[in-house]
């Protein structure tokens, strides 16, 4: 399961008056603080959210096969697309962060020229190291969005999100490539991330959404690893293919649809990602050797026993 906002406040042992008893991921939401981290290690895992943090001590990130050493001031851009694990080495832990929600980041802000920033790119740095006269700037810009989050201003999260714009274009100004070190039990945690990765697609909220992940290389591309590497490690690791994995958890959800829900066969097959019912049918067969109506028929017939 994905850390929520509120499960992160009470992780962090911080609260926020903003969040009362009404949070809701459909409304907007947005907070800027003093950063404070524990010494130790953070659990590996995903978050709804997104976070900006800017980090003065020395601690390692650990993404799903690799980790990088951050030993001086850098920013830290998350996504909820991409786990990660942070261990504090130094006891002092100092700097400032934002938090927020997929409803702050407007849609058309997603669109535009920050469509490739490091918030929300899957691949690519998310770590972007500062000198002094760096940390200065973005330790003011900080410090101005804490300030504006607290004034009664009626459209301060325009000017929240303008400052936003300014710490992510700090960095694409500084953008280089960091040096990432492999994990040494980079295997299991690949696949364990991948089997989480696999299991939060389900059940599918049709008609809502559609299942959005369901090829062996969609999954990689969330991982931020090449996909020959993720078939290799879930293979090895489990003595089954990524294919199959994911095929067998599609038959599992079709299934359950055809057996107990009103969804037309066409409508399961959309909502699982398959435009062409013909191919749909044609791949629930091969995995089943019944096809998708043989078993809505039996399940009408057992009803009517």
């Amino acid at each position: 399961m994905s850390e929520s906002i509120p499960q992160f406040y009470k992780r962090i042992q911080r609260c926020d008056p903003q969040l009362g008893t009404t949070y809701s991921k459909e409304k907007p939401y947005f907070n800027v603080l003093s950063r404070q981290c524990n010494f130790g290690t953070v659990q590996f895992s995903y978050r709804d959210f997104y976070k900006v943090t800017l980090i003065i001590g020395v601690g390692k990130l650990y993404y799903a096969d690799k980790w990088i050493l951050v030993n001086r001031p850098a920013m830290l851009f998350s996504n909820p697309l991409v786990p990660y694990a942070w261990e504090s080495i130094s006891e002092e832990q100092r700097g400032m962060f934002c938090i927020f929600n997929e409803q702050f980041v407007q849609s058309e802000e997603k669109n535009s020229s920050l469509a490739n920033s490091p918030l929300f790119k899957v691949t690519g740095d998310k770590v972007f190291f500062l000198d002094d006269t760096q940390m200065t700037k973005v330790l003011d810009i900080c410090t101005k969005m804490q300030e504006e989050n607290q004034s009664d201003y009626a459209n301060k999260h325009d000017v929240l999100r303008c400052y936003l714009h300014l710490l992510i274009h700090t960095a694409l100004k500084m953008q280089e490539s960091n040096k990432y070190e492999s994990h040494p039990n980079a295997s299991q945690r690949i696949t364990e991330l991948f089997i989480e990765l696999l299991d939060r697609q389900f059940p599918v909220d049709y008609p809502h959404s559609v299942l959005s992940l369901r090829t062996p290389a969609d999954y990689a591309n969330r991982l931020s690893i090449h996909v020959n590497h993720l078939n290799k490690v879930v293979k090895d690791t489990t003595g089954k293919t990524t294919s199959t994995m994911i095929a067998e958890r599609i038959i599992k959800e079709c299934t359950q649809y055809l057996l107990h829900s009103n969804f037309s066969i066409s409508e399961i097959a959309y909502s699982l990602g398959f435009e062409n019912i013909a191919y749909f049918s044609k791949f629930y067969r091969k995995h089943t050797g019944k096809s998708p109506s043989e078993i809505r028929e039996q399940q009408l017939f057992d009803l009517c026993k």
